[in-house]
This record gives structure tokens, sequence and C-alpha cells, in this order.
């Protein structure tokens, strides 16, 4: 575990796990979570990635272990997300990885792959929208006034069963996901939602250079066939996948086959064979 601390800035959290073999210089896959979640949410994946790549899992700004000593009415935009990765791979010795980022965290990866395209190796983005709306947020129940109404372990029981989880999930999971999420700040939750909404990753799309593997539900609130044609218009290098939902927690209920897809992904680029005798 690591803390990156800098001037003026929040310090920033991150998890290193490396099971790859010490004499070989492996590459690194970056591992971005989405909204009021933490580098946490990953613990799933890192078994099928860890052995093959060097996993980093962030904490994003005000969320997980980073720090809150920011203002947070302010402190959301591209540009200070983009510093703060690239702050993290600089700490961490890094020159380029492979990114892969959930929902929000998707969002991030594609401005990032646009505004420093030689630090991404590829791009791997899990039900993560082109851009957010209020009227597709108003559909499933978020926004400043349920957030303030509920509070953030109510509010994540409420979304646990609207767009997140399948029927039949393990209540396990479910109830390990909302504690996790209810412990986030309120207002880091409100201001970071409402930096997002009106964010349109549009006009980085065609900026971004690296070979880019997208993975959505069948059926998402968030990830529509029109923000599936915006990608395949304009992202140069794209592979698109689609896994068998209705729900949008797809690095949760089938992070196997995310995770092996990613994985791959990745080795095919770097001319990596991940598998064992």
């Amino acid at each position: 575990m690591s803390l990156v601390e800098r001037r003026g800035q929040p310090a920033l959290y991150y998890e290193l796990d490396d099971y790859t073999d010490p004499w070989r210089n492996a590459p690194t896959i970056v591992l971005q979570h989405g909204f009021a979640r933490s580098s946490k949410f990953w613990y799933q994946w890192v078994p099928y990635l860890s052995r093959f790549y060097k996993v980093i899992r962030t904490d994003l700004r005000g969320l997980g272990r980073s720090s809150k000593d920011f203002d947070v009415t302010t402190g959301f935009s591209a540009a200070l997300w983009i510093a703060d990765l690239e702050a993290i791979l600089d700490h961490a010795g890094v020159d380029s990885v492979h990114y892969c980022g959930e929902s929000t965290g998707g969002i991030i990866g594609m401005l990032f792959a646009a505004e420093r395209p030689q630090r991404v190796r590829t791009l791997s983005l899990i039900s993560a929208p082109v851009r957010l709306n209020e009227t597709a947020a108003a559909r499933v129940g978020v926004g400043e006034a349920a957030l303030r109404q509920l509070g953030p372990m109510a509010y994540a029981r409420a979304k646990n069963g609207v767009d997140r989880f399948p029927p039949g999930t393990d209540p396990g999971l479910m109830a390990w996901f909302a504690g996790e999420q209810g412990l986030s700040d309120l207002e880091v939750m409100i201001n970071m939602q409402k930096f997002t909404y009106g964010l349109d990753t549009t006009p980085y799309l065609a900026r971004i250079a690296a070979p880019t593997l997208v993975i959505y539900p069948s059926h998402d609130t968030h990830s529509t066939p029109g923000q599936e044609e915006t990608l395949k218009k304009n992202v140069r290098n794209l592979r698109l996948v689609h896994l068998p939902s209705h729900y949008h927690n797809l690095h949760c209920t089938q992070p196997a086959s995310c995770a092996t897809q990613v994985l791959h992904f990745a080795a095919q680029h770097d001319g990596i064979v991940c598998r064992e005798n």
C-alpha cells in the first residue's frame, strides 16, 4: 500500500498487487473504480491478473483511503483526475500502463488515454458510459435530492436493487457492496456526481490511440446503443464485447469473464502468454 503526498493537493492512496516472477519486468495494469467506490471493489479480479501483471488499484480523490482534504465544490475536473492518475504512475515508477476502469473509472480512462496517449498501452472500459445526464439519473433514482434524503448507506442499498445487481445475486455481496459504498462522504458523492453529469467524453474519443476494449451489459440504462455507436464512430481501434446482463455492475457479478477478457486483451498487445503448465 502506498500514499502519494502532494503539496496543495489531496494525498492519493493505491495498492500494488504483484505475484509476477521477480526476474521478469512485468507490465502494469491499473484498475480504477467508479462512483463512490474504492480500490477494494476490485478484490475479485486480483487473482486473475496479478500472476502475470503488476496490478495497481487506486482510490480516487475523496474516496476510499485517499484524502478528502480539498474543496469538494471545485475539486473535481478532468484535468485534476488526469493529474491525480499521473501522480500515482510517477510515484509507482511506471511509464505506461494498461488501464481498466469501471463506470466513472472508465470515463476517467477515456480522458486520460486522450490527454496522455504515451502512458496508455491499452484501454479497457467496463460498463462505462460516454456521457451521463440528469434524465438517465432520474430513471435510476440518483441525484443530489436522493443522496441528501437517503444518505450514503441507504442510497447504496436502494441502488443495489435498481440497476446494479440481478435477482438472485449473493445477498452477502450486495450487503458488502452497500456497506463499503455507505462509508463514502456525502458531499464528495454529491459534488463528484454533479461534475460527472455534465461531462461528455465524445470530444476526446478521436484522440484515443490505444487499442480499446469495451465490455458492456447486453442491456443497460447507462451504456445505451446510441453511446455504443458513438464509440464505434470515434475510437479508431475498438473491440466491443457484450456480456448477458441487464445490470450495471459487471465487474462484481461477472468478475472472471471481465478480468479474463482484460487480461488477454492486454497480453495480446504485449505478446505475453498468460497461462502456465
